[in-house]
């Protein structure tokens, strides 16, 4: 953390110091080597409410944070390049693979802002005594108003609902047999309009 790396961003991490966050696993004093690298990764990827991966080539850090990212239900999201740069093999393969494709800063927010509207309008007795929740007949409604069009890892209803896994589970199987879930990859699911 006082190591300043690399050299000409030392004002941009102590505006960092001062005014947002700096954290780090390595003791201070530790230089900085490629080898820690995945390491910072991973906690940007678990502080993260999504992240967005504007290049990549098929051998990038960026894959490794978009996958750590993938394995703790964040969003994950790229920009799309041309199949024959190098440098957005990456990207594009994330896409094929289900990241959600990403053209400006207005398709991040969008991606983003359907959960958050969700926990904001989230009813506060259901997650202040998630007890209410195991097996009861409420945990359907709870977690069908935390479902929405856009993608939810299982683990943030979890979360947000305090339903138990078997109670969420329960509630998923409800709505899939009555065909409005929709299971999309890395453990994901969204709620299908009623026809």
């Amino acid at each position: 953390m006082d190591v300043f790396y690399p050299p000409e961003n030392v004002a941009r991490q102590r505006a960092m110091f001062e005014r947002g966050l700096v954290i780090a696993e390595m003791p201070p004093g530790t230089d900085p080597r490629a080898r820690h690298f995945p390491y910072r990764n991973r906690i940007i990827a678990g502080i993260s409410a999504g992240t967005v991966v504007v290049e990549a080539a098929p051998r990038s850090g960026s894959l490794i944070t978009a996958r750590l990212a993938a394995e703790a239900g964040r969003e994950v999201m790229a920009v799309p390049g041309s199949p024959l740069d190098p440098r957005a093999q990456g990207c594009n393969q994330l896409i094929r693979d289900g990241a959600t494709l990403i053209q400006n800063a207005r398709d991040v927010v969008e991606e983003l802002r359907p959960m958050e509207a969700r926990v904001r309008s989230a009813t506060s007795p259901y997650r202040a005594e998630p007890k209410h929740l195991n097996g009861d007949d409420g945990a359907l409604d709870v977690i069908e108003d935390l479902l929405g069009p856009s993608t939810v890892p299982v683990d943030e209803i979890i979360r947000l609902s305090g339903a138990s896994s078997g109670a969420l589970q329960m509630a998923l199987l409800e709505l899939d047999l009555a065909g409005r879930l929709g299971r999309h990859a890395s453990g994901k699911v969204s709620l299908r309009s009623e026809a």
